[in-house]
């Protein structure tokens, strides 16, 4: 068995922070747990910023990751939910930091993931889900898809760090939604993305 490589996803959020861990040996992911923050009884916003940085430090301490990779926040209309993803990301982008040296951080936005894992930027919460759970081979079916999430980050920095992302989607110019035309417009339908990549898919 080779060396293996943990990389842990977080989903940040606000009432549920979502996440999920993965192992890669000798080039294959599996999963390690998979799971959601519970963050909504927590009423007073500072008090839920501590929460957040105890928990999220809490498991990089546990399982050891080397790298973490964050969903960017969404840049929508209101402001306020915006200012408040970010806190709570920078937040846990500090309790990683704190937790251990030499653990590398990255950040992909929403679009770029669900592109990643399902081959669709627009894809469901749902979608991705069956997909993580083809690709791990695992039965999830969480309370909150913000565990899902979590792990679709963690499989969306692998996919992209080991240039499989690049490969699947046609070459080197063709970088998740970086790249050319096709690349950004992804699959038209979950039906054709799986109909085109059968080996993405168990079953």
């Amino acid at each position: 068995m080779g060396e293996s490589q943990r990389i842990m996803g977080i989903d940040p959020g606000t009432n549920y922070m979502g996440y999920g861990i993965i192992e890669i040996v000798d080039g294959k992911p599996r999963a390690v747990v998979m799971g959601d923050i519970d963050l909504h009884k927590v009423k007073d916003a500072h008090h839920k910023l501590r929460y957040i940085f105890e928990r999220v430090r809490s498991l990089t301490v546990e399982y050891s990751p080397q790298e973490v990779a964050f969903e960017s926040p969404f840049f929508g209309a209101n402001v306020q939910s915006m200012l408040k993803l970010g806190r709570a990301q920078g937040v846990a982008i500090a309790a990683v930091l704190s937790a251990g040296e030499g653990i590398a951080i990255a950040e992909y936005a929403p679009t770029r993931i669900k592109q990643a894992i399902t081959g669709r930027g627009q894809a469901s919460k749902q979608e991705v889900a069956t997909m993580i759970n083809s690709m791990l081979g695992t039965d999830y079916k969480p309370r909150k898809l913000d565990a899902t999430d979590g792990m679709a980050v963690a499989l969306c920095h692998w996919l992209t760090t080991s240039n499989r992302l690049n490969s699947l989607v046609g070459g080197d110019k063709r970088k998740g939604l970086g790249g050319d035309s096709k690349s950004r417009k992804g699959s038209k339908t979950w039906e054709s993305f799986v109909e085109s990549n059968p080996d993405r898919v168990t079953m």
